[in-house]
């Protein structure tokens, strides 16, 4: 059913053309075109005026032939993430790696070819269909802009999948929401050799607080991460500021107020305990803390019609589906906070974000195969 050479060829193309995130005007062209000829009318919003890109969220609609239901959306994106420039796509063994020192850009060209193929497939072999939407968010890897910006009046469709996570014969069909936070501490600067005493290190500051601060994996539904620090001039200055950058995550709303609610704590104590008196003076670390939600949580519950539509269609083409629990996120929280219910299918990608990027031919036929029958029942 699934030709695996025009697969293949699809694949090599999508990832020979650089889309970094905001910069996908080269990729939204061909895209253009190659849904134009499966005879979609293709639309953009208005993201690019939002978000300083190239080019906004493409939108593409396949009228039903022959079914009378509900529109059926898939989701992908077309940015990956750096270092891209000219990728070069190789195949060895049946698996394509990138030859240079680029991301191979699986993700998520993986899942672009996949849904392409299963078009071709339909369209092929005449497959009655309801209402196809697609839609392809720009500037995903770079927090789900394209996905947070998307017009979603352009869309009719309440049920979808998006076409983005590792792994084959997987779905999430929960992930956790993050918050984000950037904290910026003000000390007191003075000579580090001279005048120690007469400062108030703000990398101290930081040291104590994260020392104190659950970091990790929390639980089986939480995370928090310190992934960036900023800070000081030079060897011998007491640091007057440090900026910090940070996350939590969890699946449980409550969880994940807790959670940030801790770490800011623990910048708050950390201050007191570095408040000192100089010159008569009592001197306390300044803490200033921004925190943004990254995005919301997804919940997706096992007798959805999403659900049971893909299991039902794995089933049929000889496919076990397994669900896994998301640690990250992606557009389908997005999708789903904006009344979308959308899971996210596995598209056979693996070591993303990576030089050892990598797909299977034989994983991303798999996934080809399961579109088309999802396609065909829905």
């Amino acid at each position: 059913m699934i030709n695996q050479q025009r697969l293949n060829e699809e694949f090599v193309r999508l990832t020979s053309i650089n889309s970094p995130p905001l910069k996908e005007s080269a990729i939204a062209r061909y895209l253009t075109e190659r849904l134009q000829r499966f005879g979609a009318e293709v639309r953009f919003d208005n993201a690019a005026g939002a978000t300083d890109g190239e080019v906004g969220n493409l939108v593409a609609t396949l009228p039903g032939t022959g079914k009378r239901t509900d529109p059926l959306l898939f989701s992908v994106h077309m940015d990956t993430v750096e270092p891209g420039g000219q990728v070069e796509p190789v195949l060895r063994d049946g698996v394509f790696y990138s030859a240079g020192d680029t991301v191979l850009g699986a993700d998520d060209k993986a899942g672009i070819a996949e849904l392409f193929e299963a078009l071709e497939v339909v369209s092929e072999q005449k497959i009655s269909h309801g209402p196809i939407e697609i839609v392809i968010t720009v500037a995903e890897e770079i927090g789900l802009v394209g996905a947070k910006h998307f017009d979603y009046s352009m869309v009719s469709a309440k049920r979808g999948y998006a076409l983005d996570t590792e792994g084959v014969d997987l779905m999430v069909l929960r992930a956790p929401g993050a918050n984000h936070l950037q904290i910026d501490i003000e000390g007191l600067a003075s000579h580090a050799g001279m005048a120690p005493e007469q400062g108030v290190s703000a990398i101290e500051t930081a040291a104590l607080a994260i020392s104190k601060m659950r970091l990790g994996r929390i639980d089986h539904e939480t995370t928090a991460n310190i992934g960036q620090i900023e800070g000081g001039v030079a060897r011998n200055i007491v640091p007057q500021h440090l900026s910090l950058v940070g996350e939590a995550r969890s699946h449980d709303s409550q969880k994940l107020l807790e959670q940030t609610d801790h770490m800011l704590a623990c910048f708050e104590e950390a201050a007191e305990q570095m408040s000192r008196t100089i010159n008569g003076n009592l001197v306390r670390p300044e803490i200033t803390a921004n925190v943004t939600s990254d995005f919301p949580s997804m919940s997706v519950p096992e007798d959805a019609s999403v659900v049971k539509l893909a299991r039902t269609a794995a089933a049929a083409v000889g496919h076990d589906l397994n669900v896994r629990l998301g640690g990250g996120g992606s557009d389908a929280n997005i999708f789903n906070a904006n009344g979308i219910e959308m899971i996210i299918l596995a598209t056979g990608m693996t070591k993303v974000h990576t030089h050892d990027e990598s797909v299977a031919v034989a994983d991303m036929v798999h996934v080809a195969e399961l579109l088309v029958e999802i396609i065909r029942q829905a």
